[in-house]
């Protein structure tokens, strides 16, 4: 008996128990559906993420001060762990850092901003012009910070598309009106354009305001010698094969600039935007397998499913089986038979699993603003071939059993 006559007979005997078949393929369809859904939701809050980091700017060091790695601290050769506009200069001189192509230093702190009867809580970030290329970020409307408003210390600032929704009745122009930052007056000049939540906190909540401004004004922060203090300093490097090689040369500048000997720990860190991307990628990656694993025990329960409705149809046609092998059939047929079945359930489920997934992580996607769900062809086929594995598997024990009736006594059967 040829493979398609098999499958005809097959289908003709899951048909004539509907309700049956469709019951014994649920638990295959959820399985299914939940292992694509998950997987589809994990792969796409993994794409988010990463969009996120490469978001803030292409080739990116992050200096920071202090020591970001666990244990116990050692020796320091400046204690205080700071980092100064000193420092921004030094790793923005291509003499002494010649893979860095621009530098942002950048001041920060939280106040309150007002604008009439309307104020919020914000993050103010005193910046410098080149923040704009560094971070990747640019003004929808009016302009970004420039060099003379540096220079004139200007009262200037540019602020993010929440903090203009926060400030600003909604299809107000923003441009050129005045907003209160801790009770002092600044003109709007501009306002960002979306980015949204991210690891670094809502950007569109905050607003930027020159650097020289923020650190005579709002953020006094200067060191003994009369230097002013920055939270962090942006390095954008030229060549993504280079950023190992910034590090070093960053490293080597600030940890002569701030005295730190020969093995003595060193009182900033640099991070690696390639390497923040890569860390959280291999986190979400793992936590995707786990949810696909969790989600893949539904396909098991399934697949019991399929022995416990298979090993039922073996009772049900005993004498069916009986008039097979009395009229010829090998034990080879009615194994191929039984097998095709099971493998037939199981298929189908997995197709209609595959639906039911693809749809869920469609539905999962429109309910939250930028995110997308991405469904990969890798986990379809995967969840199509571990469907047949399973009708396999767990149809092998009714087919053998099936195979193995004695004609006569399958006959005498009632």
């Amino acid at each position: 008996m040829n493979i398609i006559e098999s499958i005809r007979i097959a289908m003709r005997a899951l048909a004539a128990n509907k309700l049956r078949s469709v019951l014994t393929m649920l638990g295959i369809i959820i399985g299914v559906g939940a292992v694509i859904t998950l997987m589809s939701v994990g792969r796409g809050v993994e794409k988010y993420v990463t969009d996120q980091f490469a978001s803030a700017g292409t080739n990116l060091l992050f200096i920071v001060p202090g020591q970001l790695s666990e244990g116990p601290p050692s020796r320091r050769g400046n204690a205080a762990g700071i980092l100064t506009m000193g420092d921004s200069d030094a790793i923005g001189n291509p003499l002494q850092v010649p893979d860095v192509i621009a530098v942002a230093p950048e001041v920060s702190g939280s106040t309150t901003v007002s604008r009439g009867k309307k104020s919020f809580r914000a993050s103010i970030s005193g910046i410098t012009p080149s923040y704009q290329d560094v971070r990747s970020w640019s003004p929808i409307e009016g302009d970004f910070i420039v060099e003379s408003d540096l220079q004139e210390r200007g009262r200037v600032a540019v602020i993010g598309l929440e903090a203009y929704r926060n400030l600003f009745e909604p299809g107000e122009y923003p441009i050129d009106q005045t907003i209160r930052i801790n009770n002092l007056v600044f003109r709007v000049i501009g306002v960002m354009e979306e980015r949204g939540g991210s690891a670094f906190g809502n950007q569109d909540e905050s607003i930027l305001i020159p650097l020289t401004t923020a650190q005579d004004r709002l953020f006094r922060r200067k060191t003994i010698s009369g230097d002013y203090q920055v939270n962090v300093i942006y390095a954008s490097v030229g060549d993504a094969d280079r950023m190992d090689a910034a590090t070093e040369q960053i490293a080597e500048v600030l940890r002569e600039r701030h005295n730190i000997a020969y093995l003595d720990e060193d009182d900033f860190s640099i991070i690696n935007q390639s390497d923040l991307i890569s860390i959280f990628g291999d986190i979400l990656g793992a936590l995707t397998l786990f949810l696909g694993a969790i989600a893949g025990i539904s396909l098991l329960v399934g697949g019991i499913g399929i022995m416990n409705i298979m090993l039922v149809s073996v009772t049900e046609r005993t004498r069916e089986i009986g008039l097979r092998k009395a009229v010829g059939a090998k034990r080879k047929d009615i194994l191929g038979q039984f097998l095709i079945e099971a493998v037939t359930l199981a298929v189908f489920g997995g197709l209609l699993g595959i639906a039911l997934g693809t749809s869920g992580a469609q539905g999962i996607s429109s309910l939250l603003d930028n995110f997308s769900a991405v469904v990969g062809i890798d986990a379809i086929l995967i969840s199509i071939l571990f469907s047949m594995v399973v009708g396999l598997f767990f149809g092998i024990y009714p087919a053998y059993r099936a195979s193995r009736l004695n004609p006569i006594d399958a006959l005498r059967y009632e």
